[in-house]
Parts: structure tokens; C-alpha cells; sequence
């Protein structure tokens, strides 16, 4: 069963926008989660700050990966 050009360009399309947006609303939820954590624990901000960093990179490596396998 072939599909159609069309077909298998949307729906890579609409994959990367899927991807997207999950990562966009992963990198908030971590935003939230830090900033309630330092303001519940001012002195473990060094802490949360690295923690949500590497969060939000891993988080941001999906986008990316979707991306790369979109165009592929």
C-alpha cells in the first residue's frame, strides 16, 4: 500500500508540530516546578536551576529529534 506524497509530508508535518508543542509545553512545566521550588527553598536555588536546566535541554532534544526524522 503506497500513500501518497501528499500524505507522508503532512503527516511528517504534523508529527514535528506534535513534537513542538510538546516540548514547548514540557519546557513550561519545568519552568513552573522550579520556580515553585526556589520559592519554597530560596537557598536550594543553585540546585533547582541546574536540575531544571538539564531538564529543559532533555525536554527541547525531542523537538530536535522530531525535526531531524520529520525532514528524513
Amino acid at each position: 500500500m503506497d500513500l501518497p506524497l501528499a500524505e507522508i509530508v503532512f503527516n511528517a508535518k504534523f508529527a514535528v508540530a506534535i513534537a513542538g508543542a510538546g516540548a514547548g509545553i514540557g519546557i513550561g512545566l519545568i519552568g513552573y516546578g522550579a520556580a515553585q521550588a526556589t520559592g519554597r527553598n530560596p537557598g536550594a536555588f543553585k540546585d533547582i536551576r541546574q536540575i531544571a536546566i538539564i531538564g529543559m535541554a532533555l525536554a527541547e532534544a525531542i523537538a530536535f529529534y522530531a525535526i531531524f526524522l520529520g525532514n528524513a
